[in-house]
């Protein structure tokens, strides 16, 4: 109908003089076709737009170009307690996880640590060679020959260390409600003038309290200092470990680290987790400063947390001299490594490392201009809404977290989330997605995600595990001649009616 009065129209304006009435109509249908056809396609390009690309799939990713090596993927990281350890850990937990790579994974939360690590620490391992595993990175007290056992012969050893007084000041205010030695100093500047008044080599826990790189690092952190001893130390290091990285240099550590395992730049670009806050907030959101690359941990039940402040830790020149005097292994360990990494640096080149440097330090805001809140400022843990990357609390200071941009498309997100995701609920994603039936059969129902922790001495213990059965073995003693039982391939120690992991 709308035709026919259009081209009656047209007939009659025209007189009827300028062709056939079927030639009009025609033209007057193709007319229409395409207006329809331009209105269907401003409104198919409204609603099918191609994907925005993801900023982790930009060129930038990949970094300054690593010539024709092939990327690492057999690795052992040495987790040391109080140098940035988590945030290094964080870099091989999103490695592998995004590469599908197998962990060599602790039964609970540590590799069975403070005592040298067993093989039989390691879940779902099964003899030498049995299973291929490539990265190993949890808290563990280094012991060669059983590494040996789990990791590949071409396996690459590094790890990373801090200046003894940081490390101690660290050290202090985490485990002060845990070693000894700290909890009956009112302060640290109380412990560093005298360190033997508070000290007893016998105490569990006291190895936080002196040459504690030392000791995980595998051994006697309460030898008497000598030069012979500790170059004999230093050089059982060298022989095993490729590369000691420096936490007071952290960027200049991730471009060593980057060339070494031959990864892209994101793979090493970081933000800090597990900043711990130095004082209390009030009401009304975070104040006070905040230290970065505290260790990471979980809230203790049974420790009276109540009404206590942060600890004290104000020192004077001369107390951080004490400190380094009384973790003298310690502070020779760190001035030989840091010589070396600095050696490493000049033949890597100043230049060079300070142009990657620069890279780096620009592709983190990047990342955290897309990924965080807040310009990427860590926040108190209650702040943040999403139990998957909400740190857990532990000892006297508050270790503070990320809350994630709002509105970011699911690729961005996934990425984003593992950057900031903490230990703990990562290394039970990654025991889930290694160990998928075990994980199904240990969760009750309706607690799915939930993950209810208890510390006993410094170590930290699922409560489904703390409920397992024990059986005693017999004839075998712990380091401080402890009996030893036996739970769920995992040996716990017992004091009297106390049993300790």
């Amino acid at each position: 109908m709308v035709f026919r009065r259009t081209a009656r129209m047209l007939r009659r304006l025209m007189c009827g003089r300028l062709g056939p009435v079927w030639l009009w109509k025609a033209l007057l249908l193709f007319v229409v076709i395409a207006f329809a056809g331009q209105l269907l396609g401003i409104i198919f390009n409204r609603s099918v737009q191609p994907a925005t690309q993801s900023i982790f799939s930009s060129p930038d990713a990949q970094g300054p170009p690593l010539g024709s090596c092939q990327p690492h993927t057999h690795i052992m990281f040495l987790k040391t307690h109080k140098t940035a350890s988590s945030t290094v850990l964080n870099m091989l937990y999103r490695f592998g996880d995004e590469h599908n790579l197998r962990f060599a994974l602790p039964l609970g939360y540590q590799l069975g640590y403070p005592l040298p690590f067993n093989t039989h620490r390691v879940k779902g391992y099964r003899g030498p060679r049995a299973i291929e595993f490539h990265i190993m990175g949890n808290h563990m007290r280094f012991n060669k020959p059983e590494v040996e056992k789990v990791m590949p012969a071409d396996t690459f050893y590094f790890s990373i260390i801090r200046d003894p007084v940081a490390l101690a000041e660290s050290s202090f205010a985490y485990y002060k409600e845990v070693a000894p030695a700290f909890r009956k100093a009112k302060g640290l500047g109380d412990f560093a003038d005298d360190p033997r008044k508070y000290y007893d080599p016998r105490l569990r826990n006291n190895h936080y309290a002196k040459n504690l790189l030392w000791f995980d690092f595998g051994l006697d952190h309460n030898a008497n200092f000598s030069l012979a001893l500790a170059r004999r130390g230093e050089d059982l290091i060298r022989k095993t470990f490729k590369l000691i990285l420096v936490s007071e240099y952290f960027d200049q550590s991730m471009i060593l680290l980057r060339h070494a395992l031959c990864w892209p730049l994101d793979a090493v670009v970081s933000f800090s987790l597990n900043a711990r806050q130095q004082k209390p907030s009030g009401s009304g959101g975070m104040s006070g400063s905040w230290v970065g690359k505290a260790a990471a941990g979980v809230g203790f039940k049974g420790v009276n947390q109540q009404a206590k402040g942060p600890p004290n830790l104000s020192l004077t020149e001369n107390q951080r001299e004490k400190l380094r005097q009384w973790n003298s292994l310690d502070w020779y360990l760190y001035r030989a490594f840091n010589r070396t990494f600095w050696e490493d640096v000049d033949r890597f080149g100043r230049t060079q490392m300070e142009r990657e440097v620069a890279l780096l330090r620009m592709r983190r805001e990047d990342l955290a201009r897309v990924c965080l809140r807040d310009g990427g400022k860590p926040v108190e843990a209650h702040r943040i809404r999403d139990k998957n990357i909400r740190p857990f609390q532990s000892g006297l200071v508050k270790i503070l977290g990320y809350e994630l941009q709002p509105g970011l498309d699911n690729s961005t997100r996934t990425s984003c989330v593992r950057m900031i995701r903490p230990e703990i609920q990562y290394k039970d994603l990654l025991d889930s997605k290694q160990f998928p039936q075990l994980a199904a059969a240990q969760v009750p129902p309706g607690q799915q995600g939930q993950v209810v922790m208890v510390a006993v001495g410094g170590t930290f213990l699922r409560q489904d595990a703390a409920r397992k059965r024990e059986t005693p073995e017999e004839g075998m003693k712990d380091w401080d001649g402890s009996r030893l039982l036996r739970r769920n391939q995992t040996l716990i120690r017992v004091h009297g009616k106390r049993k300790f992991r």
